[in-house]
This record gives C-alpha cells, structure tokens and sequence, in this order.
C-alpha cells in the first residue's frame, strides 16, 4: 500500500513532522509501538484492530503487560532447556531439592500460561488481523497447541515422587518423560523472531545471538546425553570417558561436564577424535547416528534451507539496512532528534505495510477487476462523505476508481499549511487534527477529524493554499484523490456539480476567508459561463450572502442565468434568503428578468410567501417600472391564483393598476369568467369561505354596476378605505405610488413646441413639472406664464402629435407640448 513521505518544512525553516504536542511537550512515540499496530483491512473504518490495551476478559497479544509476561515465559524456557538435560545427565542419582523446587515451579508458569492462552487473542494468519472471539479463541488453542502445552506441563518427576517412592529419587523413565519439557522451545523461536524486527536493537546482535543460542544448546544436549551413555553403561572402564579417567565418577561436577562439553565440541565439529572417542558398542552406535544426523542436516540447511532462510530474511535486512542507512543520513546531516525518529517511525509503517502486498496485487490486476475491487473497499466510506450527499452513484464510481489507499503513522502530516492544493483526502480510520499556526509559530488544533471526514478539499474547489495543516492524531488509513480527477468527475454531470458544490457551500458556511477570485474555475467560454453560472445559483441556494457578495465584488454577472433562466435573485427570492437578495439589489441586478415560465423574482417571492423579500422587491421594482403593481396583478387573474392575488391585496397593491398593455385585473378576470377571482377583486371577500357556506352564484353584470357607481371595498387583514371609481375628482386626488393609496395631485409636464420636427432632443427647450389644474384654460395660462407666450393661441398636444381638448384626457405624469397655431402647419408639414 502506498505510503507518504512527510518529511518536510515550512517557509520558515521548521520541522512540520516534530513530534511535539500543540502545547510544546514531546510525544510519547515509543518505537516498541511500531511492532503493536495491526494495518486494519482496505476501507474499514474501524479502529479496534489497534487497540493496544486489554478489554474485558480478552487480553490483546500486543498488550505491553501480556509482552513482559511472555517474556518472563522465555527466560523460564531457556531454563527448562539447559537445566533439565543436565539434571538427567548428571544429577539423576542425587537430585537437589532447591533444583526440584525451581522445576516444580517453572512447571507452574506454564500452566498458569495455558489458561491465560484462552483469554488470549490472536492474528489471523490468513487475514493479518485480529481475533477477538473467545470462542474462536479456545477452539483454534485446542486444535492445535494445547495438548503438547499441557504434555510438557505435567511434571512426571514429582508425581512418580509421591506416588511411588515418596522421595525425590525416580527412575529414568520419568526423566525421559519430562524431554516433553522440549516442546516449549518454540518460544524462544518466536522471542528471536520478534526481536530481528525491533529496530530499537541491532539485526546483526540478535541474528548471531540467535545462532549462538541453537548452537550453544545443542552442543548442551549432546554433552549431556553422551555423559548420559557412559554413566550407565555398567563397565566404565569401557565408556569413552572411563577410558581415559577410570575414577571419572569421582571427579568434580564441573570437570565431567566440561569434558563432555569438549567431547560434544569436537563430535560436532568433526575435527578428530584423539584422546576420546568412542569405546563400547552403544556409544559407537551414538556417534554412528549422531554423525549422519550432522551429515544430513548440514547438506539439507546448504543445500535447501539456505534460500529459504535468505527469501524469508531478504525484506527484513533491506528494511534493516534502509534503517542503518537512514540513522547515517541523520547523523551525517545533523538532523535533530525528533526528525530522525519521525523518518524511522515511516520506514517501520511503510515496511509492515508492502508486507502485505496490497498494491502489488491490485496493479496486477485487469482495469475492470481494479474498478470493481476499489468500488467494494471505498464506496460505502466516500458515500457518506459531506459533499457527495444527494450524487449520483456514477459520479462516485469515477471518484472511487481514481482513489488511492495510504496508511500514515501518528503525527505525520498529511497537508501543509500554506501549501498548493493538490489532493484531497477521505478518513477510512484514524484520527487527523486540523492545526492552524499563528504569527508566533504556535500550533493550535481547531478541530480533531474522525472516520467519515474529508479534507483538503477547501483549497482544492477554491484554487487557494491551504490554511490548516493536516496532521494525523492516530495510525490512520486515508484515500487520496487529486484535484484534478475531482473537478473532471465534477464537471461531467452539470446536476452533481451543482449538488456537489451546494454541499461545500453548506457544511462551509462560516468561512470568510475564502478567496473568491479564485473560485472561478474556468476563465472564459461557453463552459466559463457555465460554471460561473452553477457557482452563483448555488451560493445563492444556501443562503451565504458573504459568499455572494465576495463573488459579485469579483466583477461577475449578477443576472446570469441556468437553462430554465433562473437567475440568482430568482432563486434567493424563491427559498427566502434575504440577505442575499439585498447583496443581489445592492449590486444592480435586474428585478424584471423572467424565467422560462414567465416568473419574475417578485412572482417567486410573493408565490413562496415571502413577504418581507416581496416588500424589498417591490419598493424597488415600481422606481423604475410604474407598471410592475398592474403586471403582477394581472398575471395572478391569467393563472387564476386567488392565494397570490390575496397576499398582493394584503399588500396594499392598487387593485386598479394597469400593466404594459393598458389592461387591469378586473377586466382580464371579467374576460376568462373567473368568478372567484372577480369576486376577490370586487369585495376582498375569502372566496374559499364562500363556497363553503354555499353562497349563491356571483353576477358578473352587478359587479360591474357597483364598480361604475362606486362602492366600498374590503381587504382581509387590512382596514378599510374608499375607492370611488370613474370619478375624475376622486381620481385627482388620490394616485398610485409604491404600492399605497395616498392623497396627491397629479402631476405633469410641459414643453414648449411639439417633439415632432426633434425626435432626437425631444425638445429644444427644458421643459417645467406643474400641478395638473382642473381645467385646460387653467394649464394654457399656466404654460404661458411658464414658457413665455400668450396662451389664448395656443394648443395642448400629446406626443404623438393629437390635440387635447379635455383635461379628462390627461394623467398623471403625462408629457403635454404647448404649440402656437402659427406654428402648427410647420408641424404637420413637418
């Protein structure tokens, strides 16, 4: 499995792999650890197969107090091995009682081990990982090691002791028994086996300790037994010992063991016999067998084991000498301390990882098989990630067949601060900090990311350096996926880029410090447009009016649109976003812009009963178009909306505005039948209420007299006020303006000559704004005093040229052009 470096430094020189904690002290990184960690399986999020510690009832064969334990149990073995070959050898005549305590309580250990092997778990040599079952536990024990523990567990010698003789003196055959005591030396094996990985000692000790231990002990053994063979032969002149010491009974301890030791030496090593070699029969057998036995062992260790021993030991001595050649690089450099035990606490993970050969069997592997094998291990962790929420699983098969596994060791750092965005990453386990580094250089962890996260992914989406480091807490086990396969899955499908990006834009909602400019993915074209499109709709989406305020100072288009023509402003009105239509208006945007249904950002807000955006809206909506009150009326009579038209009345709007074609609600309402709605309009009555109390049928024609003789008219939720219609007094003395009925006089304006001849200036003389009077005698004398003629030749003219002869003919803010008659035939000529 892949393995990342992380052995690098900021701009300012320092170490960001230190093994210090965010408050200054050093970490307790213990390398014996190293040998602890248990790689938990490709996409497991589970963190349980490194739990060092016991739980329960179950104890953890990496558990520091179970490894003493079993180092204690080794140095009983060693015991066991050298003390027991000597006792039958040389003391089976006048065995010593403190040797027969010490056997009986060695034999003790064991079993007090025995039971501790069912509590015990272990790894799985097919998987590598951990069994915690106890049923599997005891069930794999008593199918394979437990009846041998407890054979060389039994002490034969005390029990023969006390039922036979009830002394310590017992026959040879019980000795022969207690050889059972050899099976524990695959302990030792084990012990050796561990200690050739444990960097914290040299291979090259370990390895010839172990071969000096094998050595060592066989040479014991045969001593012993060859010591054995001539004590009990009966004629001892006739041993090969007795020969050259007939007295060797006699002799000390020590000299008959050392000349068995010598005789053992020179057997094994076959340099000659000289003063001692074999005499009777039974000792020539001995060395007959013990000599083919050397003879075929030798040729079998040359000849086969060799290149076993050199396979299996090939990856260890490179992972040893990588790590000698790496303390060198360290001492040579001058590095400090912690660096070097940060470089070696890589090289330890990175070799337990290729152990596995993970990667290698996945590369080995056709595309289809790879994509198949990735999608089993990684989706069911990317799918649960923030910003896949709601994507489409062909968009998280590309992501996954792009994604690449790693395992990094505590404390290493995964993303630097300040640094290019190149990769984002997903927690499949662990535990990853997000630090921050302030002016003074202090770390400080803002939040601990668990299985399930993902990081790196704010500068990825916003082209910007990053600005946390990244930092794993734990072993953690992370999928790599580059930024660029990350922006090409999400441009392939336009709806998951927007989903995609409206997650971002969610989970980061208090972000502040985003630079937007570089947001802008794509620069120009059709797909610039695109994107910039899908940006500002999404952030208008979810609300982060700072967000859109940043992109709009950017200098993008405010009202630019998605394929069903909706703009920003659409869609902040529609899901009620306030504050963002304000960043929207306060930025120029266009309120007329109409959808592809023919909806305008104040149809979206009055529809989703928006109101006070509806207000906002609508204040600036009738600066600028007079008609917006009369459109937005009129289009609830076409769709027939009796709920939109009520909130429009509820909102003061004049309920006889006019929209661009001169038309007013009642009239359309009065056009297609709609009962309901004229009933609305007329009385402000709930016409739901209505049918529900079974009133009789409204008649279009009385409606239509109360409207032309005036009558009273209520709104719900309002109080009442008086509209008499086609009353030209009244009408003078109320109008329309923002959405409320208030008394005022109309207004217009006068100019001097007709446009006629000057279409393009209008007029060549700047006109004056007077108060409509209630004649047109009065507006003549008034636009005489005004512009300087004698107003009793004079002619009131529309723009288009018509003569107004009727001040009932004139509106508010109508353009009136004051011609002479001498002057009119110039006009029509014209």
């Amino acid at each position: 499995m892949e393995m990342k470096w992380g052995g690098r430094k900021n701009q300012n020189g320092r170490s960001e792999n230190s093994h210090e904690d965010v408050d200054g002290s050093k970490s307790d990184l213990n390398f014996r650890n190293l040998s602890k960690l248990i790689l938990p399986p490709l996409g497991a999020s589970s963190c349980n197969q490194n739990q060092i510690e016991s739980e329960g009832k179950i104890i953890s064969p990496v558990d520091s107090r179970y490894r003493c334990w079993e180092t204690l149990m080794v140095l009983l073995v060693a015991y066991s091995a050298l003390v027991y070959p000597f006792e039958v050898a040389y003391l089976s005549s006048s065995p010593k009682k403190e040797l027969y305590i010490a056997d009986n309580v060695t034999d003790l250990f064991f079993a007090v081990d025995i039971v501790l092997t069912f509590f015990v778990a272990y790894i799985d040599q097919t998987t590598q990982l951990l069994v915690r079952d106890r049923k599997k536990i005891a069930k794999r024990y008593l199918l394979t090691w437990f009846f041998m523990d407890v054979a060389s567990t039994i002490p034969f010698e005390a029990i023969a002791s006390f039922l036979f003789t009830g002394k310590y003196q017992v026959g040879s055959s019980y000795y022969f028994l207690g050889l059972l005591r050899f099976w524990r030396i695959r302990r030792m094996n084990q012990f050796f086996t561990r200690l050739e990985k444990d960097i914290r000692f040299s291979y090259f000790l370990v390895r010839c300790a172990r071969l000096l231990s094998v050595t060592l002990f066989l040479v014991h053994c045969s001593a012993c037994l060859c010591y054995l063979l001539a004590d009990r032969y009966p004629q001892e002149e006739r041993t090969w010992i007795g020969a050259s010491n007939p007295d060797f009974r006699e002799k000390s301890l020590c000299i008959r063991y050392i000349t068995s030791l010598y005789w053992s030496v020179t057997i094994m090593t076959t340099v000659g016999y000289g003063d001692l070699h074999a005499v009777n029969t039974s000792e020539m057998m001995f060395i007959i067998f013990y000599m083919l036995f050397n003879l075929g062992l030798t040729a079998y260790l040359i000849g086969n084991m060799t290149n076993l021993v050199v396979e299996g030991t090939r990856r260890t001595m490179e992972f040893r000498n990588s790590i000698e050649a790496a303390s060198n690089f360290v001492s040579r450099n001058c590095l400090p301390p912690r660096l070097k035990k940060h470089i070696l606490t890589y090289m330890c993970l990175r070799f337990k990882a290729e152990s596995l050969n993970q990667q290698q069997i996945i590369e080995q592997l056709p595309k289809t098989i790879c994509k198949s094998i990735c999608q089993h291990l990684f989706l069911p962790t990317v799918e649960n990630v923030y910003l896949f929420k709601g994507v489409s699983r062909e968009i998280l098969l590309l992501l996954v067949a792009d994604m690449k596994a790693e395992y990094l060791p505590p404390r290493e750092d995964a993303i630097m601060q300040n640094e290019a965005p190149g990769d984002v990453y997903f927690i499949v386990s662990g535990e990853v900090e997000m630090i921050d580094c302030d002016t003074d250089q202090k770390e400080h962890v803002v939040v601990t990311l668990k299985s399930g996260d993902m990081f790196g992914e704010v500068g990825a989406l916003c082209s910007r350096h990053q600005s946390f480091t990244y930092r794993t807490k734990t072993l953690s086990q992370l999928l790599r996926l580059k930024t660029n396969a990350l922006m090409e899955a999400m441009q392939t499908k336009q709806e998951d880029n927007v989903t995609m990006f409206k997650n971002f834009l969610q989970h980061h909602k208090k972000l502040k410090d985003l630079s937007i400019v570089d947001l802008l993915l794509d620069g120009g074209g059709e797909d610039g447009n695109l994107n910039m499109s899908v940006i500002l709709l999404s952030v208008a989406s979810t609300g982060n009016a700072a967000f859109l305020d940043e992109l709009l100072k950017t200098g993008l288009d405010p009202d630019i649109g998605d394929s069903k023509g909706k703009t920003p402003l659409h869609i902040a009105a529609s899901k009620g976003h306030e504050e963002c239509v304000s960043v929207l208006l306060k930025h120029a945007c266009n309120i007329h812009l109409k959808d592809r249904d023919g909806n305008t950002a104040l149809w979206d807000a009055i529809a989703a009963k928006h109101h006070s955006i509806f207000r906002i809206l609508h204040h600036h909506a009738a600066i600028s178009d007079p008609y917006i009150a009369g459109d937005l009326l009129c289009t609830a009579v076409k769709r027939n909306d009796l709920t939109v038209m009520n909130s429009l009345l509820k909102h003061g709007l004049y309920v006889d505005s006019k929209n661009h074609q001169g038309l007013t609600a009642v009239q359309i309402a009065m056009k297609e039948n709609y009962i309901d709605m004229v009933n609305l309009l007329m009385n402000g009555a709930d016409v739901n209420a209505a049918k529900e109390n079974d009133f009789p049928p409204v008649n279009l024609n009385e409606m239509l007299q109360k409207r032309e003789i005036g009558h009273r008219l209520m709104v719900p939720d309002m109080m009442p006020y008086e509209v008499l219609l086609k009353s030209h007094e009244v009408e003078q003395q109320c109008c329309h303006w923002g959405g409320s009925t208030r008394p005022c006089y109309p207004r217009v304006s006068i100019y001097r000559g007709h446009p006629v001849p000057r279409r393009d200036s209008c007029c060549a003389e700047t006109g004056r704004l007077i108060r409509l009077p209630n004649s047109l005698e009065e507006l003549k004398n008034i636009a005489g005093e005004k512009l300087g003629f004698d107003a009793r030749t004079t002619l009131v003219l529309d723009e288009g040229g018509a003569e107004i002869d009727s001040i009932e003919m004139i509106r508010d803010n109508d353009k009136l052009f004051i011609v002479e008659d001498s002057q009119l035939p110039n006009v029509i000529r014209d």
